[in-house]
């Protein structure tokens, strides 16, 4: 029995680092991050001085270091938790208000919230019991991989295998700890990641055809999750969820779809649903037999979920029914809540202020995608602050971005001193000037450092200095948070969730389908005032954007002109919005059928 419909998605490095510790007694699940080991290995230390556990320093010159942190962390993780609830349990089946006080947290539908009023009414401290020892259970304590940051490793000079690359190491760390989770796989695939998966024996079902360990994969689209579900299930490794997030209406890195919108996907996923499942477990049984491992008699689960720009009860409501949802990601609206989160308070302040305007799409990763920001966030001020005093980069002390060959033997990050004098010495020999000039300087020193910004708001919020990291705090909202005013208890927050608070206020945010489709227009037009000189494949691809955005503009039409699950007045907003929306795209089309005739006539 799931306790709840909504669960905590990863954010950042360390905004989510210890959220589970914070929030899976209550039956909350969450993901952790696992870029950076420094924090991780710090944060141990953090928690077994407070919770009285034995510690013991893994150091960066051990073998193996990054592993071994990220298992010493996940496992006194796990401990605190299970600690937690085991007392959270005693706790509400000793005293009624507790009890009750829990229970004004659960769905109004939840069954195990259900079950108890029943119990209460009849007084009978026996099923009170056996309800909670049977249905209540800590939330899962996932974690996150980005696949694309598996940096090599070196040393003494030598290149490591490839074992001990940046995501192979903390897959590894992952698999050696004790906990009984999900690992979210996000941002693209790695091949030779998911090859590594296949050594680990918890990836694998057990003689009662279960996994200790599962795998969720992130996606934008439904094509991606046949691909890479294939990939997985010839290998034995099911995929247990299928995360689809926003592509661009959501926090940290924005990965752009080609013009598909989150509506139409959820769509496509929920009427292939059963098709899926069954298509990838024939592949599955047969790879699993061919390993000579447990066949389980039946497919597995395979959740649906999505996350991306929700912000009210009713939009929640709506994701869930329509596409048979079950859970949902409330990312954002957690930075403005320290009970579940770690944040400092200068960062929650500049949040809650952030206006429409202040949330933007930013170039600051060096990554080289696109990042969800607000404007003010100490990082980048600090950051430019040093390109005006001339001192462009920064120092490169954790290194989880280094990722650029382009000058070098071995990889150096984009926001790095190194990195930043080599392309402004290139650009000083140029014979660039005047504003494309400074344009060109503007996109080279525009890249600041997230390895160590990401974590700063975290270290703060426990106290702890950042000397090594200083004190400039990077951060990744979703535009969403724009319609959020002010910091909140974890209580206000599940009940905004659950259409039983209101943290909105009386601003006017627009349904976060019309946002998302607000975003994909800004983001085309901005690419097509960027190139000059778009080629015959730019344009084709421009072209495929827009079709696929018009398919999903009559796809929303449709759902709130015929669905009845909205209220009339977002109907009536979404409706007037489309109306705009496609004068808009029309614009762009036209616009591009002028830059396609000089192209085709070539």
């Amino acid at each position: 029995m799931q306790v709840h419909s909504f669960h905590i998605p990863v954010m950042g490095i360390g905004f989510t680092i210890d959220t589970p510790v914070k929030v899976a007694h209550l039956g909350i699940s969450s993901a952790i991050s696992l870029v950076d080991d420094i924090l991780a290995e710090r944060m141990r230390q953090f928690y077994s001085i407070k919770f009285n556990l034995p510690f013991q320093g893994i150091s960066h010159n051990q073998e193996d270091s990054r592993a071994k942190r990220i298992t010493a962390y996940l496992d006194i993780v796990n401990t605190i938790v299970n600690q937690k609830f085991s007392e959270f349990k005693a706790l509400i089946i000793g005293k009624q208000e507790e009890l009750r006080n829990y229970m004004a947290l659960l769905p109004t539908s939840s069954q195990l919230r259900l079950q108890l009023e029943e119990a209460i009414q009849k007084r009978c401290s026996d099923s009170i019991n056996s309800i909670i020892e049977k249905y209540l259970h800590p939330g899962s304590i996932d974690v996150n991989i980005m696949t694309k940051l598996d940096k090599e490793n070196y040393k003494n000079g030598e290149k490591l295998p490839a074992e001990f690359n940046d995501a192979h190491a903390a897959l590894r760390g992952f698999a050696n700890s004790s906990l009984s989770s999900s690992i979210v796989l996000s941002a693209g695939m790695n091949a030779r990641l998911y090859t590594y998966m296949e050594q680990f024996d918890d990836f694998y079902p057990n003689k009662n055809g279960r996994c200790k360990k599962k795998i969720i994969l992130k996606v934008s689209d439904y094509r991606s999750a046949i691909v890479q579900g294939k990939i997985f299930a010839k290998k034995g490794l099911w995929i247990s969820e299928f995360r689809v997030e926003s592509g661009l209406n959501c926090g940290g890195h924005a990965f752009a779809t080609q013009g598909y919108l989150m509506g139409p996907i959820l769509e496509e996923f929920s009427n292939n649903r059963d098709h899926l499942r069954d298509e990838l477990f024939e592949i599955y049984a047969k790879a699993l037999e061919a390993k000579q491992k447990p066949v389980p008699s039946e497919a597995p689960e395979m959740k649906l979920t999505a996350q991306g720009g929700l912000g009210t009860h009713e939009e929640h409501q709506f994701l869930m029914k329509q596409y048979n949802l079950d859970s949902i990601g409330w990312g954002s609206p957690f930075l403005l809540v320290p009970e579940a989160v770690s944040i400092d308070k200068d960062t929650i302040e500049l949040l809650a202020k952030g206006t429409e305007k202040d949330y933007f799409l930013s170039h600051v990763s060096p990554v080289g995608v696109r990042f969800n920001n607000i404007r003010g966030a100490s990082r980048d001020t600090e950051q430019q602050l040093n390109v005006a005093n001339n001192k462009p980069g920064a120092n490169c002390t954790k290194q989880f971005i280094k990722l650029n060959k382009e000058y070098t033997d071995r990889p150096i990050c984009k926001a790095s001193k190194e990195y930043q004098k080599i392309k402004i010495d290139e650009l000083n020999n140029s014979d660039k000037s005047g504003a494309e000039y400074e344009k060109a300087y503007k996109d080279i020193t525009v890249k600041s450092c997230i390895c160590n910004g990401l974590g700063v708001a975290t270290l703060r919020s426990h106290g702890m200095d950042t000397k090594k990291e200083g004190d400039g705090v990077s951060i990744c909202p979703g535009p969403n948070l724009a319609y959020f005013i002010r910091e909140a208890t974890l209580a206000e927050m599940v009940n905004h969730i659950y259409g039983r608070a209101d943290l909105l206020g009386n601003t006017d945010r627009p349904n976060l389908f019309m946002k998302e489709l607000s975003m994909y227009l800004d983001y085309i037009e901005e690419e097509m005032e960027s190139i000059e000189s778009p080629d015959a494949r730019q344009i084709k691809s421009w072209n495929e954007y827009l079709a696929n955005l018009q398919n999903g503009m009559n796809y929303y039409h449709d759902i709130f002109s015929f669905k009845e699950n909205w209220s009339e007045t977002v109907t009536k907003q979404a409706i007037s919005t489309l109306t705009e929306y496609n004068k808009r795209h029309f614009k762009i089309k036209n616009t591009l059928a002028k830059l396609s005739s000089p192209v085709e006539s070539l």
